[in-house]
């Protein structure tokens, strides 16, 4: 267990070298660390204490546990509100007639832990796929160039194969930047498909939760009905059949706790405001790619926020040379290699661009 949260840790770790932002490390950083360690809690509670206690007469107890959790418990929809004690032995908790009230069966809490790990797993997807393509590129780029204590004889050669590099694949490096910019859509699709996904999970219940849980805080007490106990009821019922002495079947009514509720109603309210404020931030991260693909301006004024201590006649010589792949593998350099050694590259690259142009 102790294994398993250390190497959870790791992924906490800042690389060296960025080839990245900040909403893409949101994804496949703080959300997988977030989603393994609800599912270690989910987990730990599951082994540490009973998921379920059921109480029913004259059936033994280990057994009765064990068939509740496996074949599910239901409580009574329209009973959910109601004097506790008094109209209901807990909300969703009383007496029903077959076929004329309703029944709920509450099949998912078993599998919480096992789809919030696959759904971890999901968001780290793109991060694969953009480790797998990139390569190693920037890192290779930027060896002994993000330090800023550097002999100058290292310094030299290690700018001059940078730039060199960069001449030689000038616009040629678009497929580059075009694959980030495909891994950026996969964030915002899975992010997006998984709040479905988990209102299909939860039947129903995930996409209205945590705006239900804002409502119910806000109601009068005799009036409102707990979306939690809807949706994570934390004592059930659960049916019991047998034969008896006679042969005929007989039926027993057990009440069962669902202590392992407790956990997973406020995991999955925090998951639905994580989730719609981590779907904001990527739409408007993917309106600003959008911007920056169409808008030769955009690129100019962000390569000279990265390069305020270079002369604005350089950048701009550089950016009216650059495609989007070149400016893109441009800012990304800018991320890693230290500023008054950018500086320096941009000097250069810019009289190397300059001299081409005279040619």
């Amino acid at each position: 267990m102790f294994d398993v949260f250390g190497s959870v840790k790791g992924l906490l770790k800042i690389d060296a070298v960025c080839i990245d932002n900040n909403v893409f490390r949101l994804h496949y950083k703080a959300t997988v660390v977030i989603l393994v360690a609800f599912s270690l809690l989910v987990t730990s509670r599951q082994y540490i204490g009973d998921p379920i206690d059921c109480i029913v007469d004259d059936i033994p107890l280990s057994i009765m546990d064990t068939y509740c959790w496996i074949y599910s418990t239901f409580t009574i929809p329209n009973r959910l509100t109601g004097r506790v004690g008094l109209d209901v032995a807990q909300p969703g908790v009383a007496g029903h007639v077959d076929g004329k009230d309703e029944v709920k069966y509450h099949k998912y809490y078993q599998w919480v832990c096992f789809v919030l790990f696959f759904q971890a797993m999901l968001f780290y997807v793109p991060r694969y796929l953009w480790k797998t393509w990139e390569g190693g590129r920037i890192k290779n780029l930027v060896v002994d160039l993000n330090c800023p204590i550097v002999s100058d004889d290292c310094k030299n050669d290690r700018k001059k194969l940078l730039i060199d590099y960069f001449y030689a694949n000038l616009h040629m490096q678009n497929f580059y930047a075009y694959r980030f910019f495909i891994c950026e859509v996969i964030n915002f699709v899975n992010v997006v498909g998984q709040i479905f996904f988990m209102d299909l999970f939860l039947d129903g219940e995930f996409s209205t939760y945590g705006s239900d849980v804002l409502r119910f805080t806000e109601m009068e007490p005799e009036e409102r009905e707990d979306p939690m106990a809807r949706v994570f009821p934390k004592v059930t019922k659960c049916t019991f059949h047998k034969y008896g002495p006679s042969g005929s079947v007989q039926r027993f009514d057990g009440l069962c706790v669902l202590p392992v509720n407790i956990v997973n109603e406020k995991i999955y309210v925090f998951l639905w405001f994580w989730f719609i404020l981590l779907s904001v931030l990527t739409a408007i991260s993917l309106c600003y790619r959008l911007c920056v693909l169409l808008g030769p301006k955009v690129r100019l004024y962000l390569l000279r926020a990265r390069c305020r201590i270079a002369t604005q006649e350089q950048v701009a010589l550089i950016a009216s040379n650059c495609q989007i792949g070149d400016w893109f593998v441009l800012y990304q350099l800018s991320k890693n290699i230290d500023p008054l050694i950018f500086k320096e590259v941009i000097s250069e690259l810019a009289t190397k661009l300059q001299g081409k142009d005279s040619a």
